[in-house]
């Protein structure tokens, strides 16, 4: 949602673009009015959402839960991708995006066929101006001093649950996927019906 709202250059965006490349956190007002604005009017939302990076504080989560009461909705899980600090930082600053699919490469882990070319249109790839190093560690130091503390809040809801985000990706995605299958216990179970849907699974 966040994103989208950048890349479209609505005047929230503006503000949280703004705010972004500096390694800052947009504000709380911005955020729940984004999401607000696009449960409102985004109808792919009507049968579900997924949040990603936010809430960052408790004071976000609880009034994302406002928000969401006063519509008759409520979150079902809450994911934590735990990864140690260098491992995120070496993934992120080598990330490269093709920006009309959202397509994404690595320099290592995944690079494409063709330096700074998608594999599949030959367009230019993008470095996103926040995926620095600098910008990183501001945003990890922020993360452990204030979103930290949004993982205990989920926790005492029962909705929480921890993902080992230093797998490979398909590891990391179907465990991901698993949370959201019946019981959201994070494994994944014999059939999967959201799995065989996206063909993850035979």
């Amino acid at each position: 949602m966040l994103r989208a709202q950048v890349a479209k250059k609505t005047e929230l965006g503006r503000q949280a673009k703004k705010i972004m490349d500096q390694g800052g956190l947009v504000s709380d007002e911005i955020m729940i009015g984004m999401i607000k604005s696009e449960l409102e009017n985004n109808s792919e939302c009507k049968s579900g959402f997924i949040l990603d990076g936010f809430p960052r504080t408790v004071a976000q989560a609880e009034r994302l839960d406002a928000m969401l009461k006063a519509r008759q909705q409520s979150l079902k899980h809450a994911v934590e991708l735990r990864i140690d600090d260098e491992l995120l930082v070496s993934r992120i600053t080598g990330r490269l995006v093709h920006p009309a699919s959202g397509r994404s490469y690595h320099k290592i882990f995944n690079p494409p066929q063709k330096s700074m070319t998608d594999d599949i249109t030959g367009e230019p790839l993008i470095q996103r101006a926040d995926d620095n190093e600098a910008t990183l560690k501001k945003r990890l130091a922020t993360y452990h001093d204030q979103t930290a503390p949004v993982i205990s809040y989920y926790q005492k809801t029962n909705i929480w649950r921890g993902i080992d985000a230093s797998q490979e990706p398909g590891a990391v995605w179907k465990n991901i996927l698993g949370v959201f299958e019946k019981g959201g216990n994070g494994n994944i179970p014999a059939s999967g019906s959201l799995l065989q849907k996206i063909g993850l699974q035979k």
